[in-house]
């Protein structure tokens, strides 16, 4: 499985950022061979408005299945359920951890947005 996880810096590891759309990096891990990308997201994270909505169409072109973030603004959480993409919530850790423990099933899906927008 292909995985986006929000991250404060470009490696696997790096602390998870709480922040989904406005995340300095998206570390896009397969889970079935290790292998790791890092994508760049700064052209969002100072947007005035949108970070959320642009953040999660490019998270769909990455053709991930999941997202492992701290928090859900409302239209984010939108555009990556409607492209069929389940959120996870990891509030600490590494990018490296949060992977072993959605591999071992201890992460919570996100069901609903859990702050505003423009968080």
């Amino acid at each position: 499985m292909k995985v986006a996880i929000t991250a404060r810096e470009g490696s696997a590891d790096s602390a998870i950022d709480q922040r989904f759309g406005r995340a300095r990096y998206l570390i896009v891990v397969d889970t079935d061979t290790g292998q790791t990308d890092t994508v760049d997201n700064e052209v969002n994270l100072n947007a005035t408005q949108g970070a959320g909505i642009q953040t999660a169409q490019n998270v769909a072109a990455l053709n991930v299945e999941a997202v492992i973030t701290g928090h859900l603004g409302p239209n984010a959480f939108r555009t990556l359920s409607a492209a069929g993409i389940r959120a996870y919530t990891a509030l600490q850790g590494t990018v490296e951890e949060a992977v072993e423990e959605l591999k071992a099933g201890r992460l919570e899906p996100v069901e609903s947005a859990d702050v505003e927008g423009h968080w």
